[in-house]
């Protein structure tokens, strides 16, 4: 085989997993259940995009208010954007977080 395989957590389990780290790109996945969230920190990269997979991602981005953004969603989060991701509803959330180029490249 010349290709690599990569797999993701499958479940309902809180996860935070790097997928792939390399030079050209940080690809994570994470899946929050109710109350849970990630600590807040700011967007380390020129091009960062969240896709929400399942449930509603809760985004407080900088100052402004907390946005809801559903599955099949894509957000693209300016470099050094303060974050608070966060899981409010009943319903499993799960999203992807691809950094390309990745930070410090």
């Amino acid at each position: 085989m010349i290709e690599q395989i990569f797999k993701l957590t499958q479940g309902n389990e809180k996860t935070v997993e790097k997928v792939i780290i390399d030079e050209n790109i940080h690809y994570m996945h994470m899946i929050l259940n109710k109350g849970e969230c990630l600590p807040e920190h700011f967007s380390n990269a020129k091009n960062m995009y969240i896709t929400v997979v399942r449930g509603t991602l809760s985004a407080t981005l900088n100052e402004q208010e907390t946005h809801g953004y559903q599955a099949g969603t894509v957000l693209k989060v300016p470099f050094h954007t303060k974050m608070n991701l966060k899981n409010v509803s009943e319903e499993t959330l799960e999203f992807i977080v691809v950094k390309a180029p990745a930070p410090n490249c």
